[in-house]
């Protein structure tokens, strides 16, 4: 047998951004469990959490063992100076050690060809990386709707439910997913794209027109971005299923190919 032929029960394996949090007073990683099950039920790939280590986390040795990347959303938010803005408001969570993390490794692992799903934070983490912008307060902005999630008091997966419309753009990856240019998807970011990345597709925006979706036009494979939360929705949605079920896809034709071919010296 060939030892660079995979075995056909082996699952692509993706990581899955994590965030730095405090527990009982050490630092530790934290991803939620919507992404997981979601790459592992629907994607049907081997999830890992990715830790926000800095540089103890190489791009080399990335490429070598995953076939996909998840880009989490979490509370906290890219920090200002990574697109040319002022200073945090005090209120603004922050991530330092994700933004360390996450945004030297994304050049290297989008040109290796490593399938990316990025989600609300995640979203805008790929969009600062293209040199884009964020508006760090939608709902105080003329014509904009209220994105945010609402009553905190209502159960958390009641946050999740449809909340505005979407317009996809005809043509696109997303509309390929969808089965044509309409859809309905949750809400729940205060941030939001002010200028668009060079070399970003838009894929989908929102009834007030804030973009709500893009590609990555220059990406060997799968590179998409989303700012709703699919990963809440995969027990009864299509539409956030089908997003993981292409992103699971190109992950197991990146394995293939990754598995080929020669170890490197």
């Amino acid at each position: 047998m060939n030892p660079h032929i995979p075995p056909p029960t082996l699952r692509p394996v993706v990581v899955i951004a994590s965030d730095r949090i405090e527990r009982h007073g050490h630092a530790a990683h934290a991803a939620l469990d919507g992404y997981v099950r979601a790459v592992s039920e629907v994607s049907r790939a081997l999830p890992l959490a990715l830790p926000a280590a800095g540089d103890a986390i190489d791009a080399d040795s990335l490429i070598h063992a995953i076939d996909g990347i998840v880009l989490t959303g979490s509370p906290s938010n890219v920090h200002p100076s990574r697109y040319g803005a002022s200073e945090p408001y005090p209120e603004m969570q922050l991530d330092l050690a994700r933004d360390a993390t996450i945004l030297p490794l994304l050049p290297r692992l989008i040109a290796a060809g490593v399938p990316v799903l990025a989600v609300c934070r995640g979203f805008q983490e790929l969009n600062v990386l293209y040199g884009g912008s964020l508006e760090p307060a939608v709902h105080e902005q003329p014509g904009r709707l209220d994105h945010r999630e609402g009553d905190h008091g209502r159960p958390v997966q009641r946050w999740y439910d449809d909340s505005h419309a979407l317009h996809i753009v005809e043509g696109g990856v997303l509309a390929q997913l969808a089965g044509g240019t309409r859809a309905v998807v949750n809400s729940l970011h205060h941030q939001g794209i002010e200028r668009l990345g060079k070399g970003l597709r838009v894929e989908a925006t929102a009834p007030d027109g804030l973009i709500e979706s893009f590609s990555i036009e220059s990406a060997p494979r799968f590179a998409l971005a989303v700012q709703w939360h699919p990963e809440m929705r995969i027990d009864d949605n299509a539409f956030a299923r089908a997003l993981f079920t292409a992103f699971g896809d190109a992950c197991r034709m990146r394995r293939q190919e990754r598995l080929r071919a020669p170890e490197p010296n």
